[in-house]
């Protein structure tokens, strides 16, 4: 089976991509998710869970701006000037993957109170409920897109190219039918040799 761009970067260097670019922003944004809900249920703006929303929030933000800018630099911007995109598929995957960033990232900026600064805290958090749906609706598109396959609109992976970063790129050969030439191989040898010394 082909894979997307964005599924390949999960399972290269395992294990460490997948806690990089999966693991660590989906548990944050689940962080934030949960004490958002407790928040607008208790309306208790102090103690434990207020700080670790907040604090979730910044982290999640700032993480994904690292995510988004090294993505873009190392992958979306080689990949494109090599028109290596494997079909709209990949493009789907890597595309909603970094969108689903940007409402994180404006999170943080609340939290930074660098924008929404007149809102009153039910409404930043409103704004916070908001913004990780979004996450959610675009985080599950990349998800689903990453994991199917680009051959599906017509891919074909290119065997030790650089459109595939996996190892796995030799080409299989029948072993039987190896043996078999050699054998010919072999006995056209013989054959040869004894004509000679006769």
């Amino acid at each position: 089976m082909n894979m997307t761009h964005y599924m390949e970067l999960l399972a290269v260097n395992q294990p460490w991509n997948l806690i990089i670019f999966m693991a660590i922003p989906v548990i944050l944004a689940e962080t934030l998710a949960i004490t958002e809900l407790y928040l607008l249920f208790t309306r208790k703006f102090e103690g434990a869970v207020y700080y670790l929303n907040k604090f979730s929030g910044i982290a999640v933000g700032i993480y994904f701006i690292g995510i988004i800018i090294y993505l873009i630099t190392n992958a979306v911007i080689p990949i494109t000037k090599a028109g290596e995109w494997r079909t709209i598929i990949d493009i789907v995957a890597v595309g909603t993957y970094l969108i689903a960033g940007l409402p994180l990232i404006w999170i943080a900026l609340q939290e930074l109170n660098l924008v929404n600064r007149t809102l009153d805290q039910v409404a930043k958090l409103k704004v916070h409920a908001i913004c990780v749906a979004i996450f959610l609706v675009f985080g599950h598109i990349a998800m689903i897109a990453g994991m199917m396959d680009p051959g599906l609109l017509g891919y074909q992976s290119q065997s030790g190219g650089h459109a595939s970063m996996s190892s796995d790129t030799h080409e299989y050969c029948d072993h039987s039918a190896h043996e078999k030439h050699m054998m010919e191989h072999q006995m056209k040898n013989r054959e040869h040799m004894e004509h000679h010394k006769h």
